[in-house]
């Protein structure tokens, strides 16, 4: 019997695969749709990331021009829209972001790199004219800020293709009314691509008061948003040991700071 009749038949092996780089394309490419079909596919017939959250609206005309002025000037290769369902981030950001607050969102700004904070519910932290005045100079609101400044938004905001952008969203799905796009050009007239709801002219924080918290300190963001119930006549040393105590990374102390009493001196 020959020598060939006696070798045992070979059998399949990962050198044929390896070496062919065809079949390794192929076979790749075959795993990678077969778990597309598991992971991905069934996202698409799911409530959780299909239907809005209660309570969601779609983009005021004024919200996509804003939009648009997010991806225009790149605000998203150092800024994320999307908070992680992680105590750390919950607690700096608040809560986690669902699936069904971004079915409004074509695409979506979800991001990755977090140079600056996380942004998806910074809006309503902060005043209108915090925003503001941290667009035009952001050192005047965070003097450790690398920001730039975007000086060049205090101009018109380009209205002419609002109706037709509305129209396609809403193609893709967003609930607009007729009334809504109708409306959009009215809605935007006299705003410009840096203000919300008041005119940059109302916006201005005086010098006085600029050098004030440039060089005693202060928050900004707090002006006319909060009010003062008292004030510390006495034992500001207290306040002050309360102020340096040792804070972890999402400046909270890393020891709880416990009132044992309070008096209230009439």
């Amino acid at each position: 019997m020959s020598e060939q009749n006696n070798a045992a038949p070979k059998s399949f092996s990962h050198e044929k695969i390896e070496t062919s780089n065809f079949l390794l394309i192929a076979l790749t490419l075959f795993v990678l749709a077969i778990g597309g079909l598991v992971e991905i596919v069934p996202l698409f017939f799911q409530k959780s990331t299909t239907e809005a959250v209660a309570g969601l609206k779609p983009y005021t005309p004024l919200q996509l021009m804003g939009r648009d002025v997010y991806l225009r000037e790149g605000c998203y290769n150092c800024h994320s829209q999307m908070i992680r369902p992680f105590r750390a981030e919950t607690e700096r950001y608040g809560h986690y972001s669902v699936a069904g607050e971004y079915v409004y969102d074509r695409p979506f700004q979800w991001g990755s790199k977090r140079t600056g904070p996380d942004l998806h519910r910074v809006g309503g932290r902060y005043s209108d004219q915090w925003h503001r005045i941290h667009l035009l100079n952001p050192r005047d609101v965070v003097p450790e800020s690398n920001m730039p400044a975007f000086p060049w938004l205090d101009r018109p905001a380009k209205i002419d293709d609002i109706e037709d952008k509305m129209a396609t969203l809403r193609k893709l799905g967003v609930p607009y009314s007729d009334e809504d796009i109708q409306g959009a050009r009215k809605a935007l007239e006299g705003k410009t691509e840096l203000e919300a709801e008041k005119r940059k002219d109302e916006t201005k924080m005086p010098s006085e008061l600029r050098e004030t918290y440039k060089t005693i300190g202060g928050v900004p963001f707090l002006d006319n948003q909060y009010t003062v119930y008292g004030e510390v006549v006495e034992g500001l040393d207290v306040v002050d040991a309360i102020q340096q105590v040792k804070t972890n990374k999402q400046d909270r102390p890393t020891e709880n700071v416990v009132i044992k009493s309070v008096e209230v001196l009439e």
